[in-house]
């Protein structure tokens, strides 16, 4: 995309009633994750991206979880807060009622779902500002809960978008009875020839709705961690690398 975006949309208006009924209590964007809360990592992948207006979408306990979040936010990112008081229908109309607020291109993205940041420069650098862009993993095997996930011709939508302004339009097309989630207005897009996916290739992501898959999100995140430590040791004791005493 030759004009990177610098706007994102974040949807966390959802009471996270998978985790709640499995006796979590926790506000779903506060989950600790490796001593972290789950939307810590959210913000500073977009912030390293260049996003600089970031608009959080929040129905749920909103004046508890701003609270919380507003000392998460990195320096460089200005957080524009929206409430969706329709909280409890479906997560298109969390976009709809940020539609007043947003410019286009934007990025739409989860406040439970977690990303390696290549996924978020490779969505901007390759998006097209005309059309829906989808980032998509076609790796279905590795996949935590398949059922769960968007598909896109057989392939999983990551819940990671670049959106023109005209996915709107879609959303408000696809409403029955007020309601519409992203799915529906994807669909319809889709007939008319403006989305498009864009595949993730070996990038790891990881949606967090169940006690299961924090515990996988961590596993993932431990394992990573103890990869780079231990490649940074080893490159620290390579011939040559030694600092002159």
């Amino acid at each position: 995309m030759s004009n990177a975006s610098s706007e994102a949309m974040i949807l966390m208006a959802g009471s996270g009633s998978r985790l709640r009924s499995a006796g979590e209590n926790c506000l779903k964007p506060l989950l600790p994750l490796l001593e972290r809360p789950l939307i810590s990592y959210t913000l500073d992948t977009l912030a390293k991206a260049g996003i600089k207006t970031i608009y959080a979408v929040v129905g749920f306990e909103r004046h508890a979880l701003r609270a919380h979040v507003n000392p998460l936010i990195p320096p460089n990112i200005n957080v524009c807060w929206i409430d969706n008081p329709a909280w409890q229908k479906q997560n298109g109309i969390s976009v709809l009622v940020a539609a007043p607020h947003v410019t286009a291109p934007f990025l739409l993205t989860m406040g439970d779902h977690l990303f390696e940041q290549s996924i978020v420069d490779l969505l901007l650098r390759e998006a097209k500002p005309d059309e829906l862009n989808l980032a998509i993993d076609k790796k279905l095997d590795s996949i935590f809960d398949l059922n769960d996930a968007m598909k896109v011709r057989m392939r999983a939508d990551t819940g990671f978008f670049v959106c023109p302004r005209k996915f709107f339009d879609y959303l408000e097309k696809a409403k029955k009875n007020g309601d519409c989630s992203l799915a529906d207005g994807v669909r319809l897009m889709a007939a008319d020839g403006l989305v498009r996916g864009i595949d993730i290739g070996a990038a790891w992501w990881q949606d967090i709705d169940t006690p299961e898959m924090l515990a996988c999100a961590e596993q993932h995140l431990r394992t990573r961690t103890l990869r780079q430590t231990t490649e940074s040791i080893s490159a620290s004791t390579q011939p040559g690398n030694k600092s002159e005493e």
